[in-house]
């Protein structure tokens, strides 16, 4: 009865969503479709589960992961309100916050007056950093949503928009994606924020403490033998 019931468990499937174009972290046409892909198929591997993966619009996603259509979605940054319906992981990343601007046109965020009145390209679902948050809500910054990051780099250098905001691997990665001359472009001098990335349970899921307890045993597996860096490092070079 044991051997059968280790057997059921290693043979568990489990149902995740994630969105596209988030490269270097998602994307259907990436290596190993995404770095976060990799980490978050390794990690439920080295418990024994396998895992199936819907690509939706990520608002989709999150709302068919919160209603437990979906056992999990990531990456996710953590927010007040993420976190009242749903479980976080461990960190699968922390990814550095940098503002980037034309680079005839800079744009700092310590230099408040010349924020007034800028347009925000921060893609359509994705959760802003308080910090930017709060200049959206006092008016000083208006947001536009894309379905996606490279739509903001051409969408800046048609001055269309003036600034996004993104990891810097992942600002790197859309630059290049568009086919944009990286000397166009001005990355802040520091970053402002580091956020940390996660995958998310959704707290109606019966079986949420469970899920996230196995996905972070095998992250820290992974990290133990140095399989974790090596994922990593991979993309960043």
């Amino acid at each position: 009865m044991s051997l059968l019931l280790c057997v059921s468990v290693r043979a568990e499937v489990l149902h995740l969503a994630t969105g596209d174009d988030y490269a270097p972290f998602t994307g259907k046409v990436l290596p190993g479709q995404g770095m976060l892909t990799q980490v978050v198929r390794a990690s439920l591997a080295e418990q024994g589960t396998a895992i199936t993966l819907d690509w939706l619009p990520w608002n989709r996603g999150y709302l068919k992961a919160k209603r437990g259509d979906y056992d999990a979605t990531f990456p996710y940054v953590r927010s007040a309100e993420r976190e009242a319906e749903f479980l976080y992981s461990a960190p699968i990343y922390v990814a550095e916050q940098f503002v980037f601007s034309r680079a005839d046109d800079h744009v700092e965020l310590d230099d408040l007056p010349t924020m007034i009145g800028r347009r925000l390209c921060y893609p359509l679902g994705w959760q802003p950093p308080a910090a930017i948050q709060q200049l959206l809500d006092q008016g000083v910054l208006r947001r536009h949503s894309p379905l996606g990051l490279q739509e903001c780099a051409r969408l800046l250098l048609l001055k269309r928009d003036d600034l996004f905001i993104a990891d810097r691997n992942l600002g790197d990665s859309a630059l290049r994606t568009a086919g944009a001359d990286p000397e166009q472009f001005h990355r802040s001098r520091a970053p402002f924020q580091s956020n940390t990335l996660h995958v998310i349970v959704s707290r109606q899921h019966p079986r949420a403490a469970e899920l996230i307890e196995r996905f972070n045993r095998g992250l820290e597996a992974l990290k133990a033998r140095g399989e974790y860096e090596q994922l990593i490092e991979s993309y960043v070079q």
